[in-house]
């Protein structure tokens, strides 16, 4: 897939999850670390914003490296809320702490997802020396 297609479907995700952070916040609010200073609803309007920009600036070519680079630390950044919600979901029914867990070692690939968007489209002419 190309870079472009793939940054405008990486936009699409981090949207919806940045509008989801507005729509459904108790369910983030409830993964916020304890460690952070001040109220979780702040932590979690704050993180549907990045969101929100990092979608954006996915969305445009002008933007598009810089915010892949910033998506891909934003990304790594939230790994300690995914953790909070594997330990606190630990007693949960099996389906749940499958959720939980699965979503640890998710994060690598949207990781990798967000570097891939933010190469530049490079396309050989046929014909063309390598």
């Amino acid at each position: 897939m190309s870079p472009a297609r793939s940054a405008f479907l990486l936009a699409g995700l981090m949207a919806s999850a940045g509008v989801a952070h507005f729509v459904a916040p108790q369910q983030f609010d409830s993964i916020v670390p304890r460690s952070l200073p001040g109220s979780p609803r702040t932590w979690t309007k704050a993180s549907g914003v990045a969101e929100l920009a990092l979608a954006a600036g996915l969305a445009l070519p002008a933007t598009r490296g810089v915010s892949a680079r910033v998506t891909a630390l934003f990304l790594a950044g939230v790994f300690p809320a995914n953790v909070k919600m594997a330990y606190d979901w630990r007693h949960r029914s099996t389906s749940a702490r499958a959720v939980a867990y699965a979503r640890l070692p998710l994060q690598v690939p949207l990781i990798l997802w967000a570097r891939h968007a933010g190469t530049r489209d490079v396309r050989r002419v046929d014909g063309a020396d390598g």
